[in-house]
């Protein structure tokens, strides 16, 4: 006899990448919403930990989830700062107050790259309007600064996936390809993008590597 509430039915295994996207606004790290997907979750803890910048420079803040995740992964390296950009402040005092964020709020065009130079290992987080026009400016402001062997990480090419592509001009993959011819100095990490199965992440193409 089954067990109360346990039948074949429940037993069912049935998701895709829009229930993964619908679940993925609703995540939180610390009581901060993150909006991140899982999948990537777990790559971004893997990459920072290989890679140990001592410069995280995120375009695009939110609820700063996000930021607070990738300082705990600092902390526990024992080295690294981020720096935190966006066009408005909803951030809690967690995230404020943690001594390895330093939070920006006039967009990504103002942000001064002169400040970035006494930094050794810088990484790259790409992640505001998701708009093509947006991504591409921000791609060819700051892949300069990422520094060999580490990564220039261009979130949401998954709108193409879930049918909206149109609604961001084509997105972050258009930016990608339009990207990639121009600068030979990166590639496409296939083994980030797939880990979990080909392009299973919010990232589609979107980890890209600076080879030199």
């Amino acid at each position: 006899m089954l067990k109360l509430g346990i039948t074949p039915n429940n037993e069912k295994v049935e998701f895709d990448f829009k229930t993964i996207d619908r679940g993925h606004h609703k995540v939180h790290y610390r009581g901060v919403q993150a909006q991140r997907s899982p999948f990537d979750y777990v790559l971004y803890q893997m990459i920072i930990a290989e890679v140990e910048p001592d410069l995280i420079i995120e375009i695009g803040t939110n609820f700063g989830g996000g930021a607070l995740y990738m300082a705990d992964i600092l902390n526990n390296l024992g080295k690294g700062e981020i720096h935190s950009i966006d066009i408005s402040d909803k951030c809690t005092e967690i995230v404020k107050a943690h001594p390895r964020i330093e939070l920006f709020h006039n967009g990504f065009e103002n942000y001064d790259i002169e400040i970035v130079k006494s930094y050794g290992k810088i990484l790259v987080i790409e992640d505001a309007s998701h708009m093509y026009e947006d991504t591409l400016s921000a791609m060819n402001k700051f892949c300069d600064v990422v520094t060999e062997n580490s990564y220039l990480i261009v979130e949401d090419g998954i709108v193409d996936k879930l049918g909206v592509s149109k609604d961001f001009n084509g997105g972050p993959c258009k930016a990608i390809r339009e990207f990639l011819p121009q600068h030979p100095e990166y590639i496409v990490d296939r083994k980030w993008c797939d880990f979990f199965g080909k392009n299973a992440t919010n990232n589609v193409n979107g980890y890209l590597k600076k080879i030199k």
